[in-house]
């Protein structure tokens, strides 16, 4: 298991969905975990982790087998006016610039930094599937994605091994997507949104901590991958896999009343997130021999509800 050679790993970003049972992963396998926070004293973290200031970034970065940076705002927490955009952007690439930088005052800097994206990198097609080698889209999700992984890419003029991974719609129990997709099924409210037809990528939560630990660990993980699940459905065929699971009816209602109600509540946040979409298959990983616990959408939500 990549995981056991970690011995020294560095998580940016760790009290988040992701980084909660990420840092618990990593201390399991026997790491020693530093969790870079602003507050280090209300961290919730295991034995074998400890929590610190990012006053402390150099020395924590000197020799360590890997970085994990996972920080920044949630992209999904508020509508999309002009500074919030700005909060999005800061917080991800100023995080990343801060240590690129405090790599490159190392004698030894970390043997690799894995980096996380999001899928919003891509341009959504109808129904064609997307990998790594496709092309990036436009708009904001794009062009935060694109900033943010050349940001992370000047850790490589360092010798700085670095896996970018794009991260789709990560299914939890205790927080993220899924909750919220729930909610209105149980109340039998289960609808496609806009024409349904729209591609979801997901992964189940442990797939991705698990993805996360081999790419630090794991000299071949270098580049993009995709951080989704192999299955990755429409909208629509989501939705009618919470309802048959929770029981509940599919309703009629037109994709342009759903589309109009989500574009007046969220604006463009609305558009790029829930009304688009591609269909992403982590061929990187699979062709690397990583083995999904959850491959498929009824897997996972047999396992979270």
């Amino acid at each position: 298991m990549p995981g056991s050679t970690l011995k020294r790993v560095v998580v940016a970003g760790g009290s988040g969905l992701v980084g909660r049972p990420l840092v618990r992963a990593l201390a399991a396998a026997g790491a020693e975990v530093a969790v870079l926070s602003r507050a280090p004293k209300r961290l919730d973290l295991p034995w074998g982790a400890m929590g610190y200031e990012w006053a402390h970034l150099s020395n924590l970065l000197e020799g360590a087998d890997a970085v994990i940076n996972l920080a920044g705002e949630g992209i999904a927490e508020g509508r999309w006016t002009r500074a919030r955009k700005q909060v999005l952007l800061d917080s991800r690439i100023q995080t990343t610039d801060r240590l690129v930088q405090a790599m490159a005052k190392c004698q030894r800097p970390p043997a690799a930094l894995v980096n996380a994206s999001a899928i919003g990198w891509y341009i959504p097609r109808d129904g064609a599937p997307v990998d790594e080698a496709s092309a990036p889209g436009t708009g904001f999700l794009a062009e935060v994605c694109q900033a943010w992984e050349a940001a992370a890419l000047k850790a490589s003029d360092l010798g700085v091994r670095v896996a970018r991974v794009r991260i789709g719609v990560v299914l939890a129990r205790e927080g993220g997507a899924l909750p919220k997709m729930v909610l209105p099924v149980r109340f039998y409210q289960a609808c496609k949104l806009g024409s349904g037809t729209q591609g979801l990528s997901w992964i189940h939560l442990e797939d991705l901590v698990a993805i996360l630990v081999e790419a630090a660990g794991n000299p071949a993980w270098e580049g993009a991958f995709n951080g989704t699940a192999p299955e990755p459905l429409s909208n629509e065929a989501f939705t009618r896999l919470i309802a048959h699971r929770l029981g509940r009816p599919m309703l009629p209602i037109p994709g342009f009343l759903t589309a109009g109600i989500l574009q007046l509540a969220l604006g463009e946040l609305a558009q790029a997130l829930l009304l688009q979409g591609a269909f992403v298959r982590p061929a990187h990983a699979l062709d690397l021999g990583f083995a999904f616990r959850f491959p498929t959408a009824q897997a996972a939500l047999e396992d979270l509800l």
